[in-house]
């Protein structure tokens, strides 16, 4: 029951989220006014079109007042905040680190939507949540502050210093200073002891990803794609799967 409620919570955040996603990229938006509507018509939705997945699915994907489709992206967030949530509850229980991954996995989660579609990183969510990491490594058992320390000062220098070495190379940017903060916040809430993991397995699924939009565009190597997304993913598999990413390392490369 436990982790059912878990999910639920997930579920329900997951909804917020859809409006963080939605509004956070306008210039002037509050994410808290007007209630939620739809963004067709403006027709405001009741809590009972409301029910995160449910009323999608009730409605047919659309909205009850004007009958326009609703956008696949409103479930599908739902859902992976409520899987997210039932993982960190099976993993940690009702503990802080539970509250704090809670918060950590929303925040990745909402950089990775915004980032597809805007290629933006708000720094209304890494810079707070810079600190955020930093002041929780205070109350988590498997968190020193030195280590969440080191990982803000590591994780925004790497990045600061391969974006500074690929523009006095190509004489253009290559990476955007959201990526930049974001690798700083990942840093304060995994560890420094994260980032060699975060860097390589984002860089990979970066490429094999880059690889296939480069055949899609036919733009070389000016083809564009934000590496947030990237950079989340690998956090969520640190996150959930440090023990077994160390066990490997240690027997395979550190013997």
């Amino acid at each position: 029951m436990e982790l059912i409620f878990a999910a639920v919570l997930g579920a329900l955040v997951g909804s917020f989220l859809n409006v963080v996603i939605l509004r956070l990229p306008e210039e002037g938006e509050s994410i808290v006014f007007p209630p939620s509507h739809c963004p067709q018509c403006q027709a405001l939705i009741h809590w009972y079109d409301n029910i995160p997945m449910i009323s999608f699915l009730l409605l047919g994907g659309r909205c009850r007042h004007c009958r326009k489709s609703i956008s696949w992206q409103y479930p599908i967030v739902e859902l992976i905040m409520a899987l997210l949530s039932f993982a960190l509850f099976y993993r940690f229980g009702l503990t802080a680190d539970f509250f704090v991954y809670f918060v950590f996995c929303a925040a990745l989660l909402v950089v990775i939507v915004i980032d597809l579609y805007h290629q933006i990183i708000p720094d209304v969510i890494s810079l707070p949540g810079i600190i955020l990491g930093f002041a929780a490594s205070f109350l988590l058992p498997g968190l020193s502050w030195q280590d969440s320390a080191l990982g803000i000062l590591l994780g925004g220098g790497i990045f600061y210093a391969i974006a500074a070495g690929y523009y006095l190379l190509a004489k253009r940017a290559g990476m955007g200073g959201g990526d930049i903060k974001l690798l700083a916040m990942i840093g304060a809430f995994l560890g420094w002891r994260a980032l060699p993991f975060v860097i390589f397995a984002s860089a990979l699924l970066g490429s094999v990803i880059g690889i296939g939009a480069m055949i899609k565009q036919k733009k070389g190597g000016k083809t564009v794609i934000p590496y947030g997304p990237f950079l989340a993913m690998a956090s969520y598999l640190y996150l959930f799967f440090a023990k077994e990413i160390w066990f490997v390392v240690d027997r395979y490369y550190l013997q």
